[in-house]
Formats: structure tokens, sequence, C-alpha cells
């Protein structure tokens, strides 16, 4: 076996994995090579912006097939699934956003937020190699050199991404404190909340330097936290799916008798980890709804 066809390393199987398909969006060309920069915005993550797209467009499609064939009658198995949901966020959004206006708006968004986010997160429930293998055979066939094909599936284990939904929340929050409480209300509220004012200058003026830091510090916090939260639980849950993978790896490339328990092991522990990782997508989506709930009702209160 020459060099060139050795199997991967551990590490270089990891770390192939969690490469992007990076695109320059100012030539359209495919990186060859990562870029590791934390901020760049010529680089495209073009795998996370493809499945993201195409499953909110799926989304999209299911939510407007349930809509559309809704009848009064005995609803089907699909209906009722849609139905449930829907109630359940009806619920939460009603219990949280006290403004009938504002809940025109944020009860579809929250319903469209979960579902995205919870076909987004599925995504880590298939074979980890199955569509990687797929990409990287389609782009030899090109031409290309397929070691150079990266493909990453899961977009909500991108931190570019969860964090770009995390500031489309913020813009939603800023909205809504100037719509609710008009600007001269909300300038009023980010200089006198949560330390109050006084009536010396001084003092009112070092109070309120003081809660306008406050209060950015809050929107940042609630910001990263929110994009981080839900990055952190699927990075780490795509880990673990690769070290599971490893471990039949492990045995394919040795074809020993005595490595047969590490098949073994890959399967039972992979089959136990997808089950406990189903509840992770749910309770992800879930939580990333609700926060986007408190965060758009708490720019709704006046303090």
């Amino acid at each position: 076996m020459s060099a060139e066809e050795h199997a991967p390393s551990s590490s270089e199987y990891i770390v192939h994995h969690l490469t992007h398909w990076q695109i320059d969006w100012r030539t359209g060309q495919s990186l060859t090579e990562p870029q590791a920069k934390i901020v760049d915005f010529s680089i495209l993550n073009f795998d996370s912006v493809f499945f993201s797209v195409l499953l909110g467009a799926l989304a999209c499609f299911f939510l407007w097939r349930a809509a559309s064939r809704a009848t009064s009658g005995v609803p089907g198995r699909f209906q009722a699934a849609v139905e449930i949901l829907f109630e359940m966020v009806d619920s939460q959004a009603k219990s949280i956003v006290h403004n009938a206006a504002s809940r025109k708006l944020v009860a579809p968004l929250a319903l469209t937020v979960f579902v995205w986010i919870f076909l987004l997160n599925a995504m880590d429930l298939l074979p980890l190699d199955l569509l990687p293998l797929a990409w990287s055979w389609i782009y030899g066939a090109t031409g290309h050199d397929a070691h150079h094909a990266f493909l990453r599936v899961v977009p909500t284990a991108d931190l570019s991404m969860t964090m770009g939904m995390s500031v489309s929340v913020l813009l939603l929050c800023l909205f809504y404190n100037l719509r609710i409480k008009g600007v001269g209300g909300w300038a009023h509220e980010l200089v006198v909340a949560p330390f109050g004012t006084s009536k010396n200058p001084l003092f009112a003026v070092v109070l309120g330097c003081a809660n306008l830091a406050m209060q950015l510090m809050e929107f940042v916090a609630k910001t990263v936290s929110h994009g981080m939260r839900l990055f952190g639980n699927m990075y780490a849950g795509e880990l673990i799916f690769m070290l599971i993978a490893l471990l039949a790896g492990a045995w394919a490339f040795s074809f020993q008798p005595g490595d047969l328990l590490l098949l073994l092991l890959n399967v039972v522990a992979g089959w136990a980890w997808s089950v406990f990782h189903i509840l992770i997508i749910v309770l992800q989506a879930f939580v990333f709804m609700m926060l986007t709930l408190v965060y758009i009702g708490q720019a709704h209160d006046a303090h």
C-alpha cells in the first residue's frame, strides 16, 4: 500500500469531517485548504448555507401542506401532529408575549424556528460518512482531488449559523423595543434600569452610565449564550458520533477477529447514542424557540 493510500489516522478522520466546504464568494471558487480565521466575511461555509436553505424550505413546505389540507372533520395523523405542535407553541407564545398584535408574527416565527432547528439538528442522525462519501465521489468525478471534498451536514454545529440565528433574534428584540416603547421610552429605559436614577446630577450621570453598560452587556450576553448553547450541544454530539464511528473504522482497517468487539461496541454505542440524541435534538430546538419567545417578550416589558 502506498503512502498516498494509507488509512487516515483518528485525528485526520475527525479533522476532515470537521472541515467545511468553503467558498470564496468573491471568486466563486471552492477552497482546497480550510481557512482558520475566526472572522472572514469573504469566506462562505457553503455546506451549512445549502442544508439550512434546503431544510428551511422543506419545513415551510410541510407546514404549508398541513395548513392547506386541514379539515374540520377527523384529522389525519399528519394534521393532528401539526395541530398539537401549533397549539403547544401558541400556548407558550400567549403566556410569554402578552401583546396580541405582536403574536401574529411571533407565534408563527416560533413555530418555524422550532421545526427548522429540529430538522437541522436531525441531520446528525444520518450515517456519518453517507453524504460526505457521496460528495467525495461526485467531486472526484469532476476531475478534482477527492481528498479535498469537505462536507459538514449539520448546520447547527456551525457557530456562524447559530450566531446568525441569535443575532436575528437580537434584531427582532431591538425592533420590538423601539416599536412598543418608542425611541424616547427605550432610551430612557436604557439609562434608568436596573439601578434606577438619582435627583443628584452627578449620581444620575454615574447611574446612567452604569445602567447603559449593564443593558448593553445583557444584550450581548443573551445573544452569545443563545447561539453558543445550540452550537455547543450539537458540536459535542457530532464529535461523539465521530468517536463511535472510529470504533468500526479500527476494525475495518485491521480485519482482526479479536477486534470484532470494536464493531459490536460501535453498533451498541451508536444505537444508544442515537436514541439519546433524539432527545437532545428535540430539547435544543425547544430551548432555542423558548428563549426566542422570552427575549422578544422581555422587549415588550417596561422596567
